[in-house]
């Protein structure tokens, strides 16, 4: 699989086989796992019911989803919102709302269709040159594509939409903290991905700190207490 669809190998894909086949060994089979464990979908829904903010974070882009993605260039499992709640044991009227994270232009790592993807050297000229945290491998890079995440705010159900790396598209926006600090050719970027999604775009990262982020949510009348 390594070779054909470019898979990084980290058996993510035999683990899901083995339980498929009822064959494979848990976590609470391991008698020194145990005092670690707990019953996930028990607290989570204690928490949520008690009124305490709940947020569940998911791996993987949309369309590496084993149902919903490039198949056969995916993951070995779904990796949308529904599927998020499934793993945890949330069942859909529990979710308040879904937020999907874009970054400001595609990446991809390995085989697998990518429309409009820039050549190594101009993914490096254009700052967007990445290495994936897993294998080391240089990730493909492509402008960010509208008919993608159309899809994706379909699929995930999205009520809001996160927009990452800003600053790589417009090095300007760095460590920007209010949405009017953006460069007009920003605003309009973000102002585009709002009108094709339909959906508002409530976060903004303009750099890797944690601080550096335009939080609109209040602004958008979507902050909860």
């Amino acid at each position: 699989l390594r070779e054909r669809i470019g898979t990084t190998g980290s058996g993510c894909g035999p683990c899901n086989a083995d339980r498929a086949l009822r064959i494979a060994r848990l976590a609470r089979d391991e008698p020194r796992l145990r005092p670690f464990l707990t019953d996930v979908p028990l607290e989570v829904n204690k928490a949520i019911d008690e009124g305490r903010n709940v947020l569940l974070e998911g791996t993987q882009g949309t369309f590496l989803s084993l149902y919903h993605g490039t198949y056969p260039y995916v993951t070995s499992k779904d990796v949308t919102a529904s599927a998020i709640c499934s793993d945890v044991g949330v069942g859909p009227t529990k979710v308040d709302d879904v937020i999907v994270v874009f970054k400001a232009y595609v990446t991809r790592v390995g085989a697998g269709p990518l429309p409009g993807e820039l050549s190594q050297e101009e993914a490096e000229r254009r700052g967007w040159a990445e290495v994936a945290s897993v294998t080391g491998r240089k990730r493909r890079a492509a402008p960010f594509n509208f008919d993608l995440a159309k899809r994706a705010v379909m699929l995930n159900g999205a009520t809001q939409v996160a927009i990452t790396k800003i600053d790589v598209l417009y090095p300007e926006c760095k460590g920007a903290r209010e949405f009017e600090e953006l460069p007009r050719g920003a605003r309009e970027f973000i102002r585009r991905v709002e009108e094709e999604l339909k959906v508002p775009v409530s976060l903004i990262g303009t750099g890797p700190e944690v601080n550096e982020i335009i939080d609109r949510r209040v602004e958008l009348g979507l902050k909860r207490d």
